[in-house]
């Protein structure tokens, strides 16, 4: 499978470099594009702040010239936190999808959007300061009225990012779910 991975709001850090790993272990062609252009950082605070600063249109421009020349072979967008957000954005848009994978984060979605079955898998902390309980029913519903088939997974006390093994919010055991359960999705795409 071919997946474009969109990292989380600190950047283009060494544990998205290993979630790439992970996922080409696993038999899979991976880029991550670095939309921050090499800037990381350590708190969430920053990560929005930098978000911010850079634009969400820039963002979102960076995000398409990144996966414009692979996405003639259907590819699965995948994202972390703020990356799902852009990838969310992406597979919605991109007829040739094959899949969406999101891991601590979804976005809004246009009145507009209309997809032919896309399959879609959400992980998400139970609960998520981010990702509320009231949102996500909510997105839910819009995904499946936009056409997308989707699966949400959600980890009860784990942390926002909690796949994420340098940051505080990290558990291995929803994390190790996680991947189990989003390479299998990946294997069925």
């Amino acid at each position: 499978m071919d997946i474009m991975l969109f990292h989380s709001v600190h950047g283009l850090t060494p544990s998205v470099t290993a979630a790439a790993e992970r996922l080409r272990a696993a038999g899979h062609q991976v880029w991550t594009p670095d939309l921050f252009d090499g800037r990381t950082v350590e708190t969430t605070e920053e990560g929005v702040a930098l978000r911010d600063e850079i634009g969400k249109d820039e963002l979102l421009k960076r995000a398409v010239l990144a996966a414009a020349p692979y996405s003639e072979r259907g590819l699965v967008y995948m994202g972390l936190d703020f990356g799902a957000s852009v990838a969310q954005t992406l597979a919605l848009g991109d007829e040739k999808a094959r899949g969406l994978l999101l891991l601590h984060g979804t976005s809004d979605i246009a009145e507009s959007a209309a997809v032919d079955e896309l399959p879609v898998q959400l992980h998400v902390a139970e609960p998520d300061p981010y990702e509320t309980d009231d949102w996500l029913s909510a997105w839910y519903l819009r995904m499946q009225r936009a056409g997308a088939d989707v699966e949400v997974y959600r980890y009860r006390g784990a942390g926002h990012l909690y796949t994420d093994p340098e940051l505080p919010d990290h558990d291995a055991e929803a994390a190790e779910r996680t991947w189990a359960v989003a390479l299998d999705f990946l294997d069925s795409l």
